[in-house]
């Protein structure tokens, strides 16, 4: 298990997928009825692979902690979904998707992956209105699209601001229908706890009904994790409060590698944080950046005086105004890539341009565009992401310039996968944001839910049978050995022992210092000497929240503080190798800034001969330091280059 082999086939790049499903074992209709999966998650990952595995004759039971499966965090996607489709005639192809994301990745992706993904992306767009997605469209009445950070081209495909909810309805669909035939169980409100391994193989999960509060055993041939991403370490973030990586994390401390955890996105286009006692922040979809213009004022003088409400943007002439995207990036303007956005925004606001209150926001002016083209079409095309702004802010963005600033927001690292998303663990699979795969340092935007689906829908049911074509023989998996009684027993001590402290602090009153070092230290621009001091810090804290943690309400019953205590705890750990695996990369890549490495005109600059690695981190047991494994990246068909988007 601590050996790497990526399995990517031989041969030219374009060939690669195609060469591989011909050569992968095939399990036949009739023995895929003797098999059983676990899918854990029902986002576009989860409940595309369900609905999938089990329109092809697999037994799958499907997990999800929330009340539904349409609640999955995909839900809140909003701007669009790439593929390489040239419907803008603009000269997109396959290979353009492919370069655009490797670069946007800043070359450290897998090239064997982001191709298969490109490869695999029409496919999505048509399996998708098929299901009746319903997407934006010309006048004509052909599919619309629009352009997101990173390209040059028009390839994103949208729902107005909407796009996750509708895609996300699309697979929750496909997978009721096959729940309806009787070959989904479903368990909603249910959260696996751990994974259980037998003979070195993932045979099934122990998870906790959140309602009654009991552990319970899940036997499987295989495991397939499609759980999301782990930015919620940070407190603030954009994700959904429940948005954890624990059963992640778990998969890890059972011999599945994490790689790249150090890989965190900060988006540019959210609402600036507006108080101590917020719980989450809110994501203005990129796609806004199509016709939004970023700018701050060119006189410190009048950032001052709109911070203390003497003036406001309006006032501000647009001689006087600075759009910084455009001026220092002429080629993709306000379209680069998040991550350059995001330490461009955080420059101006540190220079002391900021313009809300608190000095950390710039603007996003819509001004221009609603001259240019008139509010109807604006608001065709952004209606629901004005409107939900207006009611956060009480600010009309059709009249005021929005405010925005840099926030967490999704994850590229997660657990290593193979090229059949297989983990380090035989029979456990990684899904979607859940595994390392396919965005390197950075992921463009509309391409999460590229991955996801890609996963779930046209990867997943072709690399999962090799694995299974070995196990028809294997009768159905009995959950009463002792392995199963090992792993139920370890899991009810540890919910036991949190809700036995008794302590004086809530979980939030930890979880918050410990996003507060996140932030400051292994946030947007991390150093040596910040990074060892965030390392200590998060061990004294969890030092702290194991002796001081209070947890209320009843121990085998309905208690989301429980459940929040039980992630917050691996927080901590994610965290510590988060900080770990941002010590050890010295270098600057995508979201990944250390100060000590930049270009004379303070770019992220990139260490090729040192650092051209995933970094793959294995677990050792309880308190001993993880071995860090690397799986060199090989680039042969684009040549590794400083990224400029200028």
């Amino acid at each position: 298990m601590s050996i790497l082999e990526s399995k990517i086939p031989e041969g030219p790049l374009a060939g690669k997928w195609s060469r591989h499903k011909e050569n992968i074992k095939v399990v036949s209709p009739a023995n895929k009825r003797k098999l059983e999966v676990i899918v854990v998650g029902t986002g576009l990952g989860g409940a595309s692979a369900a609905a999938s595995l089990a329109e092809l004759g697999y037994k799958v039971k499907a997990f999800c902690y929330q009340d539904s499966p349409r609640r999955a965090h995909s839900i809140a996607a909003q701007g669009g979904i790439n593929a390489a489709k040239n419907y803008q005639n603009d000269n997109d192809s396959v290979f353009r998707l492919f370069y655009d994301t490797i670069k946007g990745g800043d070359y450290r992706s897998r090239e064997a992956n982001v191709y298969r993904l490109a490869e695999v992306s029409p496919n999505i767009i048509d399996q998708c209105v098929a299901q009746g997605v319903p997407f934006g469209r010309e006048y004509g009445g052909l599919l619309a699209n629009r352009t997101f950070g990173g390209a040059l081209v028009s390839r994103t495909f949208y729902a107005r601001g909407q796009t996750g909810q509708q895609l996300l309805i699309g697979a929750y669909q496909a997978m009721n229908r096959q729940i309806s035939m009787g070959n989904v169980e479903m368990y909603s409100r249910h959260e696996m706890l751990d994974v259980v391994i037998i003979d070195g193989k993932a045979r099934g999960i122990v998870a906790r009904d959140l309602v009654t509060g009991k552990i319970k055993r899940f036997g499987a041939h295989a495991v397939v994790v499609a759980t999301g991403g782990y930015s919620n370490v940070f407190f603030l973030s954009t994700n959904a409060m429940g948005s954890n990586g624990s059963a992640a994390w778990q998969c890890y401390k059972k011999g599945a590698f994490f790689s790249n955890p150090c890989f965190v996105q900060i988006h540019p286009t959210c609402i600036p944080v507006h108080g101590e006692q917020q719980s989450k922040l809110t994501l203005m979809s990129e796609s806004l950046r199509n016709d939004g213009r970023v700018w701050v004022p060119k006189k410190k003088e009048d950032a001052e005086k709109i911070r203390k409400g003497e003036i406001g943007p309006n006032d501000i002439p647009e001689e006087d105004r600075d759009f910084y995207l455009e001026r220092r990036y002429p080629s993709y303007g306000n379209l680069v890539p998040r991550d350059v956005a995001s330490r461009a925004a955080k420059e101006r606001c540190d220079a002391g341009f900021g313009v809300n209150p608190e000095g950390k926001a710039v603007y996003l002016d819509f001004k221009y565009s609603i001259e240019r083209l008139g509010k109807n079409v604006i608001k065709a095309r952004y209606g629901n992401l004005f409107q939900m702004y207006e009611k956060i802010t009480d600010v009309d963005p059709y009249k005021e310039p929005m405010m925005i600033y840099p926030a967490i927001h999704y994850t590229m690292g997660g657990t290593w996968v193979d090229y059949n998303l297989m983990t380090t663990v035989p029979g456990l699979y990684s899904l979607g944001e859940a595994n390392f795969s396919d965005h390197g340092a950075n992921r463009l935007g509309a391409s999460a839910l590229m991955q996801g689906l890609a996963d779930g829908y046209f990867v997943i049911p072709y690399t999962i049978g090799d694995y299974l074509a070995d196990e028809i023989l294997t009768p159905k998996i009995d959950t009463n050995t002792p392995e199963f009684e090992q792993v139920e027993k370890a899991v009810t001590e540890r919910i036991e022992k949190l809700f036995n402290i008794k302590g004086t602090k809530p979980v939030d009153y930890f979880h918050k210092k410990l996003g507060h070092v996140m932030w400051d230290y292994v946030g947007m621009s991390r150093n040596e000497e910040g990074l060892k001091k965030a390392i200590q810090m998060i061990r004294e804290i969890r030092e702290e929240f194991w002796k001081d943690v209070k947890i209320p309400g009843e121990l085998d019953n309905l208690n989301p503080e429980l459940e929040k205590a039980g992630r917050v705890a691996d927080f901590f750990d994610i965290g510590e190798l988060i900080a770990m695996d941002a010590l050890d990369r010295n270098e600057s890549c995508g979201g990944h800034f250390r100060e000590e490495s930049v270009t004379d005109d303070g770019e992220a600059k990139r260490n090729d001969e040192k650092f051209t690695y995933v970094s793959c981190w294995e677990y050792k047991g309880e308190g001993q330091e993880p071995v860090l494994h690397k799986e060199d990246l090989v680039f042969e068909n684009v040549k590794l280059t400083q990224r400029s988007y200028k």
